[in-house]
């Protein structure tokens, strides 16, 4: 069994079959288990997964990527076409191929194309190269989140029929100024929280859409390291699930996607951990449970430093005009993570070949 709540907000404990394992149990069985345990933000309801506030469709799709996540680990890679992938990208793809293979699971390609404004031409064509030329290769095809816009905006859409969104019309300007004295990871202090409620335009200005969270704790499990664990009200803020200028944001296509996907591990680079609190706050607010997650740490120098901007920026391009191979960018790469000794050439497959999943976990810690 793996639990998983937000204080105040529990979610469910489900019968979870071990990561590298292909059981799949009973539809039947799970209903049953859903329907006599599950004790979601609204009252309970005769489904398998979600809320009853989210139409049939919704909760079939929430339950279809929760008996995904059932069969088999499933990871992803989500990269932004916005630029080039520099080697802290192309390390943390590595280990998510890598620990996905050697559970003998599925890692899927998710493009994270949504802000359009920061979309580069042929960045989506040159990152899916570099991949391969790493030997990195993907099931299925790759999946653009611009494709899916309207399942995002049908979950806001029911979020807000439920009364768990308000519209807020803050500025970033005035965001800035209230966080400074506190540092980047200051949270939106709730000034439009207990306002009356206008979506709207004012001034020519649409509001941006938060999720309200209920007061309490947030947890998630680290595959790696210690529980995940955010205050809700002090460490998280409500964030911000559909910008003003109509974007959605980050956070819900993200935790939307985990969950619709199945995706049962999340490995991703440590940058990223304080936005897990608002992924996981918004699933918890679709009923459903979040996946574990691996935060790969940040690639530093010899003596323990992080890598610089330029140093770090180098990407396959980078590589290849120094005269590297693919087998030299591997063993690099593996190498950063005491992985294989420094200097070692080999492919992707051969560096799997040679390791146990143990190794990947100690290697991560």
């Amino acid at each position: 069994i793996r639990d998983y709540k937000v204080t105040g907000v529990q979610t469910c404990a489900l019968p979870i079959c071990p990561p590298h394992s292909r059981t799949r149990l009973p539809a039947v069985q799970m209903d049953r288990f859903f329907m006599e345990n599950r004790q979601p933000l609204a009252p309970p309801m005769p489904k398998a997964c979600g809320t009853p506030e989210l139409p049939r469709h919704l909760n079939e799709l929430l339950g279809e990527g929760m008996r995904l996540r059932q069969q088999a680990y499933r990871g992803r890679f989500a990269p932004s076409p916005s630029g080039p992938l520099h080697r802290g990208n192309l390390r943390t793809a590595l280990v998510g191929w890598l620990e996905a293979r050697l559970h003998g699971g599925v890692w899927l390609l998710r493009i994270d194309d949504l802000d359009t404004p920061r979309n580069r031409p042929g960045a989506e064509a040159a990152l899916l190269a570099d991949l391969r030329w790493l030997g990195l290769h993907w099931d299925g095809p790759p999946i653009r989140q611009s494709g899916r816009r309207g399942l995002y905006a049908s979950v806001l859409s029911c979020l807000r029929r439920r009364g768990a969104l308000y519209p807020c019309r803050c500025s970033r300007r005035l965001l800035a100024d209230i966080s400074a004295p506190h540092g980047p990871l200051a949270v939106y202090p709730g000034s439009c929280r207990h306002r009356t409620p206008h979506w709207g335009a004012q001034q020519g200005r649409l509001p941006s859409w938060r999720l309200r969270l209920p007061a309490g704790t947030l947890h998630w499990q680290e595959h790696c390291a210690a529980p995940g664990c955010l205050d809700a009200e002090r460490q998280v803020g409500d964030p911000v699930l559909r910008r003003a200028d109509g974007v959605i944001a980050y956070h819900l296509a993200t935790a939307v996607d985990e969950l619709a996907l199945g995706i049962s591990d999340v490995v991703r680079g440590e940058d990223l951990w304080a936005a897990t609190g608002p992924q996981v706050a918004v699933m918890a607010a679709l009923g459903m449970p979040a996946p574990h997650y691996a935060h790969v740490p940040l690639w530093r120098d010899a003596s323990g430093h992080r890598l610089s901007k330029r140093e770090g920026a180098e990407g396959v391009a980078g590589f290849r005009a120094r005269g590297c191979d693919a087998a030299s960018v591997v063993g690099e790469l593996a190498a950063s993570l005491g992985l294989v000794e420094g200097g070692s050439r080999l492919s992707a497959d051969e560096l799997l070949q040679s390791l146990q999943p143990t190794d990947l976990e100690r290697a991560l810690r």
